[in-house]
């Protein structure tokens, strides 16, 4: 019993030595290699995208199209408050549409300019399928640049 106790003592730490291996190999590739090749791909096929879509104004980075930016004065359209996540870029062409009176009573743009700048950048419907959205950042910079002298201070 003696002997058999003492092998089990000497032999114990080499059958560790493969589950070792395995996990440091496993932690590398999964970790390491995979993560830098889908980077690296993602860099090469699609670089806007793996950027985060980063929209330029008048040459500076002003934000992404795929993140709610913080708009609060009421001369700008404001993305979603309810109970979402808050990083939704985007709002409903219902919302938009209720937020024209105010960025009219804000600035004097007339509200049918307003609802023709809401109207000429709807996304989201393919056919049939899809809710109308539309994407906050670009309607604001679109009456940024189309009003300057409302929306002076704002380039």
């Amino acid at each position: 019993m003696k002997n058999q106790t003492s092998n089990l003592k000497e032999g114990g730490g080499a059958t560790y030595r493969p589950v070792v291996g395995i996990a440091v190999i496993s932690l590398l590739m999964c970790g390491f290699f995979f993560p830098l090749l889908v980077t690296g791909l993602a860099q090469v096929l699609l670089p806007t995208q793996a950027n985060g879509e980063i929209v330029e104004f008048n040459g500076r980075k002003v934000g992404s199209s795929l993140i709610a930016q913080n708009f609060t004065l009421p001369i700008f359209f404001h993305p979603r408050n309810d109970s979402a996540s808050g990083v939704d870029p985007h709002i409903t062409l219902h919302d938009a549409y209720s937020q024209v009176s105010r960025v009219h009573n804000a600035t004097g743009i007339p509200s049918f300019v307003l609802e023709g700048v809401v109207n000429q950048n709807i996304e989201g419907v393919w056919w049939i399928f899809g809710t109308p959205y539309v994407n906050v950042l670009r309607v604001n910079l679109i009456l940024i640049r189309e009003f300057p002298l409302v929306y002076a201070g704002f380039e």
